[in-house]
């Protein structure tokens, strides 16, 4: 009988035996390593993909794009994922388990435990060390390939998918019982976060200035931060550099409308414009996204970051473009201490003190940023800027020399045009005085 502890032509000639005495075992076990390497590299890969990389995906090959949708039901991709991966590795150990105790049974323990360490090893390094690596180190090369057949899998895994699901909810009630869903952070919350992470008090307050303005987003309404139609340039095609007059736009965006109406359908940055020819812009113009006025401007951001766009126009309920939202607007309102949309589009302070009890205030200045700045809580109203309450009081476009009164402000009309846009000296007055 030959031993593998003897001279290595031996070990050689016994290696040999074993391949012919157990060829078809040791194939299916080489089969089923490459079929967990599989799901262990699809799971790493898949689960790794960065909102960048899943972008890219949707836009990529059959294989890319079908990895992509996967990513829509992560649970049930995962649970499929698992499931395989685990009968597999099963049917593997039971057929090591096979060999080693034919070997046993030959009396040769010495290979039987080599098979039993070796299967043992090469499971952990060929079927999830080593292709968990590859899958986060390399994803989207990886998703070029396992999009078709991986799906394949999880539609064979449907029919248990059920079962799996109800026994997963069954254990965690059983082992969970008092288990709650964690609630949204609340500000306080991540605002100590920010400061434990470090110990710079002025970058912590920058963060936590930046994150009360993140969270601010989910309250603010889109027709809060656009910029108003007669506030940006838009242009019929076709387009060519010469319609910009060797100026810069206000808005920072070429903006091109239907040919026969002035809806919003693209945007070229002017960042883009050395990459362009010079007419017939409207052909390399990104399309931009459609929003409704009163969309939460976190939903904006998501949508602008979801479908990679620039440029969101803002609708009314008649389908009208009202305004446009762009990206350098959000970051703007996150990053800048003091910004507002005077500030931006009128180059001015949408509150501006005059004298002790005196001020001026922008037409677009919101009633928002106006009970913020003076701290006040102001009464429910249908208008959501200066210019909104002024003519709802009024009933009519404002002229100079107009003067109303509103919960504790006291407005007094000081310019005004045609089209509506005001600016007013503004006085507290005593509660007493209120006048609605």
């Amino acid at each position: 009988m030959w031993r593998l502890g003897g001279q290595p032509g031996c070990r050689a000639t016994e290696v040999v035996i074993l391949l012919q005495e157990f060829g078809p075992l040791l194939a299916a076990m080489i089969l089923l390593l490459a079929s967990s390497a599989f799901f262990s590299c699809s799971e790493a890969a898949l689960f790794s993909l960065q909102a960048d990389d899943r972008r890219t995906l949707k836009r990529g090959s059959a294989s890319q794009r079908t990895a992509s949708r996967l990513l829509n039901q992560p649970e049930r991709l995962l649970m499929a994922i698992l499931f395989w991966n685990l009968i597999i590795n099963i049917v593997y150990f039971a057929l090591a388990s096979v060999i080693s105790i034919h070997l046993q049974r030959q009396q040769r323990p010495t290979e039987a435990g080599l098979v039993a360490l070796g299967s043992l090893l090469l499971i952990i390094l060929c079927s999830e060390m080593v292709p968990k690596t590859v899958g986060v180190l390399m994803p989207r090369l990886v998703t070029r390939w396992i999009g078709l057949p991986l799906t394949t899998a999880v539609r064979a895994f449907e029919p248990l998918s059920p079962l799996f699901s109800a026994l997963n909810l069954a254990a965690k009630r059983l082992l969970f019982p008092r288990f709650q869903a964690e609630p949204y952070l609340a500000l306080t919350d991540l605002e100590q976060a920010i400061t434990l992470s470090t110990a710079d008090e002025e970058l912590a307050a920058q963060e936590r200035f930046a994150l009360q303005n993140i969270v601010r987003l989910s309250d603010l309404r889109a027709e809060e931060l656009m910029r108003p139609r007669k506030q940006y340039q838009s242009f019929a095609p076709p387009v060519s550099l010469d319609v910009l007059g060797g100026r810069p736009t206000r808005s920072g965006y070429i903006l091109v409308t239907e040919p026969d109406n002035d809806e919003i359908v693209g945007a070229i940055s002017l960042r883009h414009l050395p990459l362009v020819p010079r007419n017939h812009l409207e052909e390399f113009a990104q399309a931009v996204v459609y929003v409704p006025w009163c969309a939460t401007v976190a939903s904006v951001f998501d949508q602008l970051q979801t479908q990679q766009r620039e440029v969101a126009a803002i609708i009314n309920e008649f389908g009208e473009t009202i305004g446009i939202v762009t990206l350098e607007d959000l970051l703007e309102d996150i990053f800048e201490d003091q910004t507002s949309r005077s500030a931006r589009l009128l180059k001015t302070s949408s509150i501006r003190q005059l004298e002790d009890d005196l001020w001026q205030v922008t037409s677009i200045t919101t009633l928002r940023r106006l009970g913020r700045h003076f701290n006040v809580d102001l009464p429910a109203t249908k208008s959501m800027t200066v210019a909104g309450i002024v003519q709802e009081l009024l009933g009519r476009i404002p002229v100079v020399g107009d003067q109303v009164h509103w919960h504790r402000f006291h407005f007094h009309v000081v310019a005004a045009d045609e089209l509506g846009s005001i600016l007013v000296e503004l006085r507290c007055v005593d509660p007493r005085q209120e006048q609605v």
